[in-house]
């Protein structure tokens, strides 16, 4: 009998300046559980993704991640709070809503990645 249960996926989302975005994206609420070899593993609950130190300019412009959340609003406070506009020269949206079902709110990081924080509604 086949098993094809999967465990998880995981993007690797680029960086232009290594140091710089493994330190925003733990203020901006995720855990760095390792680091090694140019590749950080970061997570925030069941949700993951794998930081490279590669930069690529188009790549990483195209590149969008998607963040459902189950209080669209609790996140969006806690990432105003937490300096990364300030530090980081980033803009935080404000929450919309969008016309598929959902409230949103979007962030680039510091190398031009766009994340889409959601909630279904």
């Amino acid at each position: 009998m086949s098993n094809l249960n999967t465990i998880e996926i995981k993007a690797f989302v680029p960086a232009r300046d290594f140091e710089l975005s493994k330190q925003f994206y733990s203020e901006l609420g995720f855990t760095k559980a390792s680091d090694s070899d140019g590749i950080a593993y970061f997570h925030h609950g069941n949700c993951s993704f794998l930081l490279q130190e590669f930069y690529d300019k188009a790549f990483a412009e195209n590149l969008m991640m998607h963040l459902l959340v189950e209080d669209i609003g609790s996140w969006h406070k806690q990432v105003c709070e937490s300096g990364i506009e300030k530090n980081y020269g980033v803009k935080v949206s404000e929450v919309t809503k969008q016309p598929w079902g959902m409230l949103d709110f979007v962030v680039y990081d510091p190398s031009g990645v766009l994340w889409r924080f959601g909630q279904n509604v």
